[in-house]
């Protein structure tokens, strides 16, 4: 388990942080606001893990340091993405179902949830901060640190191509089927599937941690199967070629298209 201080400073954080943003959202109207969070919140997780944890130096030093860099960017697009554009169609259709319920719902099944989640899922973070055994770096940092790079750069990649494409006027209500689109219908979903794994290998080198392979798994599970891939699909259904962008791409992993 991770020592007392990486998690009772992170629980506290998350706690702390995600009622702010809560209050904020009730006097915006807008939920939203707490997909920006995500990326940063495991951001602070890593730094009180690197500040309170006892775990090897260097192996601290390249999950803090990968976490950041994509935590930050990750906010960073969702902000610019999503400030000002009023709240996500998901949460207004919660807010609508619960009606006058909602303003403290919203804190137990919105705000809450994340942070539990977020939480669970840092768990290789907490844990490989915490374990001061291996201190050298072996096989499995370094196929922790390619992953986070390789995923880091996939997701930023698929980012870019999706915005640049949709400055195009044309593009309005078409289907992205280029660059990294060309091979998988979701490919920052899948950057993002690298990262977990990847920070995964940063606690199953100290060969203690092994047993947090519940974060990756329910990443995956949640990108491929619950909030990722399925939901965004469904929304894409009615664009026009989307069926036979279907028929010959990838969902997730990516592939050369099918003829």
């Amino acid at each position: 388990m991770p020592n007392h201080p990486v998690a009772l400073h992170a629980a506290l954080m998350l706690l702390g942080m995600l009622t702010l943003l809560w209050l904020l959202s009730l006097r915006l109207r807008d939920c939203s606001i707490v997909d920006i969070f995500w990326g940063m919140g495991f951001v602070g997780i890593a730094w009180l893990g690197f500040v309170y944890g006892q775990g090897a130096p260097l192996r601290k030093l390249w999950l803090v340091m990968l976490t950041t860099v994509w935590g930050v960017r990750l906010s960073g697009y969702l902000a610019w993405r999503n400030l000002g554009k009023g709240e996500d169609p998901r949460y207004q259709a919660m807010r609508k179902r619960h009606g006058t319920q909602w303003p403290w719902r919203s804190f137990f099944l919105v705000f809450l949830l994340q942070g539990a989640l977020i939480f669970l899922i840092s768990l290789p973070l907490q844990v490989a901060m915490s374990l001061p055994t291996p201190a050298e770096l072996g096989v499995i940092d370094v196929v922790g640190v390619l992953l986070v790079l390789c995923g880091t750069a996939w997701e930023s990649i698929a980012d870019l191509q999706l915005a640049t494409w949709k400055r195009s006027p044309a593009n309005r209500g078409q289907v992205m089927t280029e660059g990294l689109w060309r091979y998988t219908r979701h490919p920052n979903y899948f950057g993002d599937f690298l990262v977990w794994w990847g920070l995964f290998c940063g606690a199953a080198a100290t060969g203690t941690g092994l047993w947090t392979v519940l974060s990756p798994l329910v990443m995956s599970l949640l990108l491929m199967r619950v909030s990722g891939v399925p939901l965004l699909e469904q929304a894409m259904q009615s664009r026009p070629g989307y069926a036979e962008y279907v028929r010959r791409t990838s969902a997730f992993f990516p592939r050369p298209p099918r003829k």
